[in-house]
């Protein structure tokens, strides 16, 4: 299953309170029993005006389709390639 990188342009979003993630957390993971078993999410990153998310899904359309039905901006939407770490330095 293609993996990609969300980022969504959150001004903010570090300074969000840990019931304020859950509650965007728990948007994001209705809409995505909704679509069905084809997305998933994987992990996110918050920094302090964006979020990096990781999801499986088949296409980025998908992916444009969770955002729009959670509310949730996706500005930038980029399929992993490969993924390094520095064990491929060896």
């Amino acid at each position: 299953m293609p993996q990609f990188v969300i980022e969504r342009e959150m001004p903010g979003a570090g300074s969000l309170s840990r019931d304020e993630l859950k509650g965007a957390s728990q948007t994001s993971c209705t809409v995505l029993r909704q679509l069905g078993p084809d997305i998933s999410w994987d992990h996110s990153y918050v920094t302090d005006d964006k979020i990096y998310c990781v999801y499986n899904a088949p296409s980025a359309e998908l992916i444009r389709q969770h955002a729009e039905t959670a509310g949730f901006p996706a500005n930038s939407i980029s399929q992993v390639r490969t993924i390094i770490d520095p064990s491929t330095a060896e």
